[in-house]
């Protein structure tokens, strides 16, 4: 039975990942913002096979609580052994571009804060020599595109920390996973013009990133064909990419 802890519990791929914790009757600490929709969760994996479902509320970005958080789950989870990280925002680039204060807040929901809470993970992994920590980052990481690059360059970070910390966590005998999803039809992307035959459910993520959990993958793309997608778009030159509107 593994012990999860999941931040951002409420999030669409996040539930659909919890679901197939719960029907393995794996023991679950949800943490979020919103109570009613933790609550709701809980049962809903209680239902679907969860041995015990415990909530926690948090704002992610209140980095003072990580660690208390980190205590609670491990207390009521009675130990820890995988994590998933999951929360964060889709905003608006050019209100960012236009309010420096807005842009700080959002580098901090989708990136330090994180950051903060992988490395306090990564330090009671280290001491207990086992676990997998995931993390949900993003493709718009990959490379900086006008439409979305303060998105995209807090999970660049993210994805540069994680590929340090992997390498660190692997002689303590804990796993790193960084997740990239392309499109998803989540609530945080309605409203959005995404291309239909692009753009998948997120129980199709959620399949994928339990199985890369199970497998250990280090870096997963989900779906898998947006590692070529992405593969493309980094390969095109600089004096090219500046003209495009991506």
């Amino acid at each position: 039975m593994k012990k999860v802890l999941i931040v951002g519990a409420t999030s669409a791929m996040a539930i659909a990942v919890a679901r197939k914790f719960a029907q393995k009757g794996d023991r679950l600490f949800l943490v979020g913002r919103d109570k009613d929709k933790l609550s709701a969760s809980a049962n809903d994996l209680l239902v679907r096979g969860a041995d015990k479902v415990m909530t926690f509320e948090m704002d992610a970005n209140d980095l003072e609580i990580h660690r208390d958080m980190l205590k609670q789950a491990q207390t009521d989870l009675e130990g820890l052994d995988t994590v998933l990280i999951a929360h964060g925002t889709l905003p608006d680039q050019k209100s960012c571009e236009q309010n420096v204060q807005q842009m700080l807040h959002e580098f901090m929901t989708n990136g330090t804060s994180t950051i903060a809470l992988l490395s306090e993970v990564a330090n009671i992994f280290e001491q207990q020599k086992m676990g997998t920590i995931g993390v949900i980052s993003s493709v718009a990481g990959d490379r900086g595109r006008p439409s979305n690059y303060v998105y995209g360059a807090a999970k660049s970070a993210v994805s540069t920390f994680m590929e340090g910390l992997r390498a660190r966590m692997f002689k303590v005998g804990v796993h790193v996973l960084d997740i990239r999803p392309g499109f998803v039809d989540t609530p945080m992307t309605q409203g959005l013009n995404l291309p239909g035959m692009l753009t998948v459910s997120p129980d199709t993520v959620a399949n994928d990133i339990y199985r890369a959990f199970e497998k250990k993958k280090n870096v997963i793309y989900t779906p898998s064909f947006w590692r070529y997608i992405m593969l493309v778009i980094k390969s095109i030159p600089s004096i090219i990419f500046k003209r495009l509107s991506l």
